[in-house]
């Protein structure tokens, strides 16, 4: 089972979570991160609820390649004209890397507080692996620090298991800013290059289809980073334009249609592809929904724009990143509880054809869901509020020293 990935890749103005064209934020594609990062929570939540033995939840691994091509789009759209020089490089990857690593350096130490806390007290074992063994060994713990977790130098999933991405994602990040630097407004190649034989090498390689993270998962964050990237690179100027009559005009019943639609093409194909050798045409999917929603022409874009919406999309990296945690310690908690009052609340299950641990069927694992969405949401706002603002904020200023 993958886990997915998830960035807010913007910081090039003011605003903390979204890129900009023509001065503007991407409010509607802000809340779609946020979207896709409670899909990504409920995918790797154990339930034996229908919500999570569906289809959908079931293949919504895909997501993460969602992410991907929104922050190739991002990045491109606020950075292409500006890694011309070494100084420019330097800050850009300074500020990549304080985006990122502060708060998953956050949750590695908390991984490692509970793996402590397990050593301390025995009760806690369960029937896992021994504390500081298994995807939480020392040797992984270094390759998580130094972010070669998502890059082949990992066998497994380890630690934060949903960073392999974002060590993917910074590797990309890096590797973008070197084309520019080098090739200039040729770089529209290199991008073209890896977004043709990206899918082909998953095509022959992989054996899992898109379901890749620890080993092919750099290839896969190439092929959907490079694609939003030639989004950015070759319709700026026209989606500029569009979303400027667009906003002039309000929300338009053909543009509202076309969101509907795109909606149901998304829910049907990532039900339908998550387990075959069609899921690798997921960047394809999802750079047609980002063109469509990068016009905020729609009613289905105006819902979006809502504050609740907004303040998803502003959440998003931090759901991403705590959820496993606080997913796990939700079980933790629950298993306590049933040994205490003797409910069934926690069991061996089947999701998705393998043995898990986790939340019944029926109403225990509906509400189950329920309190581990809004204990992430708490969770995450906690980490953004104190994580992430005080972190970009610094990286910010020191990237302007440079």
């Amino acid at each position: 089972m993958t886990q997915t990935a998830f960035l807010n890749p913007s910081d090039a103005v003011v605003s903390t979570h979204t890129g900009t064209i023509a001065g503007d934020r991407f409010r509607v594609l802000d809340s779609w991160r946020g979207i896709c990062a409670l899909l990504v929570a409920l995918f790797h939540f154990p339930t034996a609820s229908t919500i999570s033995q569906s289809s959908f939840i079931g293949s919504s691994y895909l997501f993460v390649d969602f992410f991907f091509v929104l922050s190739g789009f991002v990045i491109a759209s606020s950075y292409a004209d500006r890694l011309g020089r070494t100084q420019e490089v330097c800050r850009f990857a300074l500020v990549r890397f304080g985006r990122i690593y502060p708060l998953h350096l956050v949750m590695i130490a908390a991984f490692a507080a509970f793996e402590l806390l397990r050593l301390v007290l025995p009760q806690l074992h369960g029937t896992g692996a021994a504390p500081f063994t298994g995807g939480f060994d020392l040797k992984s713990l270094a390759a998580n620090l130094l972010l070669l977790q998502g890059v082949g130098f990992e066998d497994r999933l380890t630690w934060n298991a949903p960073s392999w991405s974002i060590s993917a994602e910074f590797f990309a990040y890096l590797l973008f800013a070197g084309a520019v630097f080098v090739a200039g407004a040729r770089a529209w190649i290199w991008l073209v290059a890896a977004a043709v034989t990206a899918p082909l090498f998953l095509l022959g390689f992989s054996t899992h289809h898109m379901d890749v993270s620890y080993d092919f998962g750099f290839i896969r964050c190439l092929y959907g980073f490079s694609l939003g990237a030639l989004l950015a690179w070759f319709q700026h100027d026209s989606i500029a334009g569009a979303r400027q009559v667009l906003a002039a005009n309000g929300p338009r019943m053909s543009w509202t249609v076309a969101e509907i639609v795109m909606v149901a093409v998304i829910a049907l194909f990532v039900s339908l592809a998550g387990d075959n050798n069609a899921g690798i045409a997921a960047p394809l999917v999802f750079a047609l929904a980002l063109f469509l929603f990068a016009h905020e022409g729609g009613w289905i874009s105006a819902l979006l724009r809502t504050p609740f919406m907004l303040t998803l999309g502003a959440l998003s990296y931090s759901i991403y990143m705590v959820h496993i945690f606080v997913q796990a310690r939700l079980i933790n908690v629950a298993g306590l509880v049933e040994r205490k009052l003797g409910l069934g609340l926690v069991g061996d299950i089947v999701l998705r054809g393998e043995p898990a641990t986790g939340f019944g069927a029926g109403w225990t694992g509906t509400v189950a869901i329920i309190v581990m969405l809004l204990t992430t949401i708490g969770v995450s706002w906690i980490t953004w509020r104190f994580v992430e603002m005080p972190a970009m904020a610094w990286f910010r200023r020191l990237s302007k020293r440079i």
